[in-house]
């Protein structure tokens, strides 16, 4: 267990994004919220899958110059924000 922590906790975001088995991971936890109904996970993981495309959409790297593309980013990560409040509490099932 502690292995695991210690290379999550090394790792980065978007090269965890990249990875073939996290993505193969993914998918299965993504098929088996739907299969069950676990609207929590699939909040959770449509909020990540969210923020990652933001991220790539807007370019941003370690060390950027603030630019145009935060704009982007503050907009698009707060819409994906009002989108899982919406889903969350304000829709019923």
């Amino acid at each position: 267990m502690g292995e695991i922590l210690d290379s999550l906790s090394n790792a980065k975001i978007m090269e965890l994004a990249q990875d073939i088995r996290v993505l193969i991971a993914a998918g299965i936890l993504l098929v088996l919220a739907i299969v069950f109904r676990w609207k929590t996970v699939l909040l959770l993981l449509v909020g990540f899958g969210g923020t990652i495309t933001v991220i790539r959409y807007t370019n941003i790297k370690e060390g950027a110059a603030i630019d145009a593309n935060l704009g982007y980013f503050a907009l698009g990560t707060t819409l994906i924000f009002v989108i899982l409040i919406y889903l969350m509490f304000i829709r019923s099932d």
